[in-house]
């Protein structure tokens, strides 16, 4: 059990503005490996995945500088960011005017990291830790995914309830800089940045990200 992850999170990261969309401010780590540790520590379990939450990752940079730059995607629209870490894409998307926004992530510490981001930005975001892909997609206007594509079960499954998704008459966004199993087909490019990033994250210190629709 975790005893106070907004705690947690104040403690182990610092409020720093993102690379490529300095307009938003988000509580971030400086190095992987501590916080990774420190997060198996709090949790009392190892072998975990990374945290995800603490940094700001290549995909959801450029999925977060498109929704800036092209505010028609959300202006007026129930948004939905999947598998969102720190809320990055989710801040950006209110900030761009949506009309609601709803995090979900399964990862303990992210509940406490969107609030807080959301508060550290002046905006409302709601989330939930139920895993979506065990239900059919939830009534949205604009699902908005960001460095889904790690591996490829998850890659697998993650695309085809995103298909699920835009059957049901939703516009899906995904943002990646070109993970191994991310799709060759089946989408529309929209854009591509050039996202400063680390090499304790990435395999280069800029990345190429690119943005696109289902």
């Amino acid at each position: 059990m975790i005893a106070d992850p907004a705690a947690f999170i104040v403690a182990n990261t610092r409020l720093q503005p993102v690379p490529h969309a300095p307009e938003i401010s988000l509580h971030l780590a400086d190095e992987v490996t501590p916080i990774w540790r420190l997060t198996e520590e709090e949790l009392g379990e190892l072998g975990l995945p990374p945290p995800f939450w603490a940094f700001a990752w290549a995909g959801g940079q450029a999925l977060a500088r498109y929704l800036l730059d092209h505010p028609h995607e959300v202006a007026g629209r129930r948004v939905l960011d999947f598998a969102t870490g720190s809320g990055l894409v989710g801040v950006a998307a209110a900030r761009a005017g949506a009309a609601s926004v709803l995090c979900a992530d399964i990862d303990p510490f992210c509940g406490a990291a969107v609030q807080a981001n959301a508060a550290a930005n002046g905006v409302r975001l709601d989330f939930t830790e139920a895993d979506l892909l065990d239900a059919p997609p939830p009534d949205v206007d604009l699902i908005c995914a960001g460095d889904v594509c790690y591996e490829k079960p998850m890659t697998d499954r993650v695309l085809s309830w995103l298909a699920q998704a835009k059957a049901a008459g939703a516009r899906v966004l995904i943002g990646d800089p070109g993970r191994t199993y991310f799709p060759r087909e089946g989408l529309t490019f929209l854009a591509e940045y050039r996202v400063p990033t680390t090499r304790e994250l990435e395999d280069q210190e800029v990345k190429r990200s690119a943005v696109w629709a289902l």
